[in-house]
């Protein structure tokens, strides 16, 4: 099927850009966003395409102390690309690379927003994520992560909130990985004899630079993935360099060490050391304010997961007393929390997203759900 974008000089491949290159029906290509200011607020939002299952879903979710709230749609997948909305809810590219906005129109769940993201750095590039199953790929993407500041405002059941040059981080992925209803028949996979996953990620504002860091480990600690940038930041959108950024200082040398909550999989605090190929070091410590939990933006949500088919076009809302939640149950380990970080002299804000799930020996866990001792 031949779509608007197939008038722009961006084939990939020698099919329509409606049809993905590959028949894979986890074949994905996703936004997410989150903004938060010192500790009052964290707002996120997810927003993904599955052609191949035919499905477009959306999230929009805000943590307000001890409260989350979540406003979830999904849809029958559009053919044209340049459609990116599902009932009241879309992503609209401003500028690429450099400003989207993020609108809720009002609805019958009375959560709304207008928020326009405004780029700080480069669209940084991080490690290609490939895992294989008994020869099997299940995983291979590619994702930008990007630092800027948000402008505008939500309102959760009429109360408005205004958003002045709130913090603020995206991300955009696209490639294949495990989505939706998972797939029947056939023998299972070898990696159901120790399950799990440990993953860490944790980009930094410090004002004229950003600290971008990234890890997924083995059972033993062993990391599969790992990387750690600095990169700059920009007040101007004019003064953002094209392509990469010659200011960008990748590590050589990554170590992390997280102080779970005890009883919990939830992190107390963290501290990072790198090191850069010049020996210089880097030394960050972070403490937790803000919890906010994935789930309100669908990640193993059993209801509103990614790319479940939900109908036409399907809504709803949700929320949470966050001091009434089991931090153990499956749906609830995946968090991110905003942080005050210290370097030296310097202090900064970011986000520090955690998920472990079955063993993680440095963690000092033993099973699938126990919690730090």
């Amino acid at each position: 099927m031949i779509t608007s974008f197939d008038d722009y000089c961006i084939h990939q491949t020698a099919l329509p850009i409606a049809e993905p290159s590959q028949s894979d029906r986890n074949f994905y290509d996703r936004y997410w966003f989150n903004g938060f200011d010192d500790g009052n607020f964290l707002f996120e939002v997810g927003f993904g395409l599955y052609p191949n299952r035919r499905v477009m879903d959306g999230h929009f979710s805000v943590a307000i102390g001890n409260k989350q709230y979540a406003f979830h749609a999904s849809r029958r997948a559009p053919k044209d690309r340049a459609d990116t909305s599902i009932g009241p809810l879309s992503i609209i590219i401003e500028k690429p690379i450099r400003q989207v906005r993020v609108k809720l129109d009002a609805n019958e769940h009375n959560i709304e927003c207008d928020l326009l993201f405004t780029a700080a750095s480069i669209p940084h590039r991080e490690p290609a994520n490939v895992m294989h199953d008994d020869g099997h790929l299940i995983m291979h993407t590619t994702r930008f992560t990007q630092m800027g500041y948000w402008s505008g405002y939500f309102s959760i059941d009429g109360e408005r909130y205004e958003v002045n040059r709130a913090y603020g981080t995206r991300d955009k992925s696209w490639g294949v990985r495990p989505v939706g209803e998972p797939q029947q028949g056939g023998a299972p996979g070898l990696m159901n004899d120790d399950p799990g996953v440990y993953w860490i990620w944790n980009p930094i504002n410090w004002g004229d630079f950003c600290t971008q860091m990234g890890s997924f480990e083995d059972r033993d600690g062993n990391p599969t993935q790992l990387s750690a940038d600095l990169v700059p930041l920009y007040d101007k959108l004019e003064d953002i360099p094209e392509g990469e950024d010659p200011g960008m200082v990748s590590m050589t040398e990554v170590k992390h060490q997280v102080r779970w909550n005890k009883g919990t999989r939830l992190a107390a605090g963290c501290d990072m050391q790198f090191k850069d190929k010049t020996g210089k070091s880097y030394e960050i410590s972070m403490e937790p304010m803000q919890k906010f939990y994935m789930l309100g933006i669908g990640y193993n949500h059993f209801e509103w997961g990614h790319a479940f088919w939900k109908g036409e076009l399907a809504t709803a809302r949700e929320e949470w007393n966050l001091d009434e939640i089991n931090p153990l149950d499956y749906q609830f380990i995946h968090t991110h929390q905003t942080v005050r970080a210290t370097m030296g002299d310097k202090v900064g804000m970011g986000t520090l997203e955690t998920i472990a799930i079955g063993r993680h020996a440095p963690s000092g866990f033993k099973d699938y759900f126990d919690g730090a001792e």
